[in-house]
């Protein structure tokens, strides 16, 4: 009976697998296309515009090569400053957050603080270490080195990622996991704005459930900027707060 039952979970699903198999297609094609160009022009820090240009047809690709779209909408009546680098923060519940990201921003190059062990990655490591700020979670030393990496980064004309949950929690009840403070001491000590983005739609249209998922349109909201402030936590509260109430409000929305 179980094996019965497994097989038909099997067959079910494997339209999905099918799916996800052409996500890595789509992701080994246009990493050999444009992974030599922004290895190239990464090099030297004052030309990472010109890779940026170039990982934003990758992400390009393998987003509407999935089959998404997405929509954009302002909660707020504040718009980002061309001229001004920021502290950019979203829920995150999905790998296709990454390429939703990097086409949000076509004014502000943007970098990812990432995870060491995916530099580890052949082809894909190598380009990863020169366009990513990595941590080592388990080193407490590497994760105090990721504020001047990013302070660094912030001064060259970059805005930096971060997803504050720090991952992805495993309980798929959860809308909206706690907030690490690194975003928020990052802002003040280093007086950058932080900007605040809701993402609804991934986490049931690409979950990490490599059997789930389907393709379709994202929606994403632009909650505000919150300017620097001595009280961390404060930030982080409203920041948290901001981000549930968008995915509760509009969670049911996006499923119809």
């Amino acid at each position: 009976m179980k094996i019965r039952i497994f097989l038909l979970k099997t067959i079910l699903s494997l339209p999905n697998y099918l799916w996800r198999g052409w996500f890595v297609v789509l992701g080994t094609i246009f990493t050999l296309i444009f992974g030599l160009p922004v290895y190239l022009l990464s090099y030297r820090k004052k030309d990472y515009r010109y890779a940026y240009f170039f990982i934003r047809l990758w992400a390009y690709g393998i987003f509407y090569g999935m089959g998404f779209s997405y929509s954009f909408k302002n909660l707020s009546n504040s718009k980002l400053d061309v001229k001004q680098q920021y502290i950019i923060i979203a829920n995150h519940t999905s790998a296709m957050d990454i390429m939703l990201m990097y086409i949000l921003f076509p004014k502000h190059p943007i970098c990812f603080v990432g995870k060491a062990e995916i530099s580890k990655i052949p082809v894909l490591g190598l380009i990863y270490k020169r366009i990513c700020i990595l941590v080592d979670r388990s080193s407490p030393k590497s994760k105090m080195e990721v504020y001047t990496k990013c302070a660094q980064r912030l001064k060259e004309g970059n805005s930096i990622v971060i997803f504050p949950e720090g991952g992805v929690p495993d309980d798929t009840n959860i809308i909206l996991d706690t907030f690490k403070k690194g975003a928020f001491v990052l802002s003040y000590k280093h007086r950058y704005p932080i900007a605040v983005y809701s993402i609804v739609g991934l986490k049931e249209r690409f979950p990490f459930d490599n059997s789930k998922g389907y393709p379709g349109k994202i929606s994403v909201f632009f909650n505000g900027i919150l300017f620097p402030n001595s009280n961390t936590e404060d930030s982080k509260s409203r920041a948290r707060a901001s981000i549930k109430k968008t995915l509760t409000l509009y969670s049911q929305e996006n499923k119809k």
